[in-house]
């Protein structure tokens, strides 16, 4: 076989096993029984919420490397399985849940890369990514952070302004805001939104 031949096999093998692994976080996240409408169609929440962070990293960042890629869409797999409520209220109770939550994601996701496949090399850089490990540091947690945040303001922040009072909502995308990079916060004022949540954009990063 020649080398153009060997490399060409490679990229096949690596499509194919992304392409299982996509599927098989689309088998675990399908089974949420919270729905969402989309184009007036209910679907499992956490199944469209990782379809909409996988086309927002296209969007965003076309070139990322394969475990990137399989980070983002297993970002929240089977995320409903550990409710906020078992938590309990205030900050630290948010934070235990949130560090319980990336180790489940990590874990879970790593079962299914191994079932189809991936090295464990690829299996930790998942993991670290999951995590959130270096954040600020690493690109790619910073990549894949920058994309969980557009996907929020995109897709949810709407529903999520609703619900709560303005100070409120000014806080949260003042937070968001600084999780982003610069990067981020640029594709962040691109996106389309209606001028009263723009008007709230403004007033949490002026």
């Amino acid at each position: 076989m020649t080398h153009e031949g060997r490399a060409q096999k490679a990229v096949d093998r690596q499509s194919s096993r992304l392409h299982q692994a996509f599927a098989r976080f689309d088998e675990a996240n399908a089974e949420d029984p919270n729905q969402v409408l989309v184009d007036g169609v209910s679907q499992p929440k956490e199944l469209v919420y990782a379809q909409r962070m996988t086309e927002r990293l296209g969007n965003f960042y076309p070139d990322a490397e394969e475990a990137l890629c399989l980070a983002v869409r297993s970002q929240h797999i089977r995320r409903w399985t550990i409710p906020r409520s078992r938590y309990p209220a205030g900050r630290a109770g948010y934070r235990k849940w949130r560090t319980t939550l990336a180790a489940f994601h990590a874990d879970t996701a790593s079962a299914i890369l191994r079932d189809v496949g991936y090295e464990d090399s690829c299996v930790k850089r998942v993991q670290n990514l999951l995590k959130k490990e270096r954040l600020k540091q690493d690109p790619a947690v910073q990549t894949l952070e920058d994309v969980a945040c557009l996907v929020f303001i995109e897709h949810y922040l709407e529903a999520f302004a609703r619900e709560h009072e303005q100070q409120k909502i000014v806080d949260i995308l003042r937070k968001t805001w600084h999780k982003m990079s610069l990067s981020g916060r640029e594709a962040a004022l691109q996106i389309q939104l209606p001028q009263s949540l723009r008007s709230l954009i403004e007033s949490a990063v002026t």
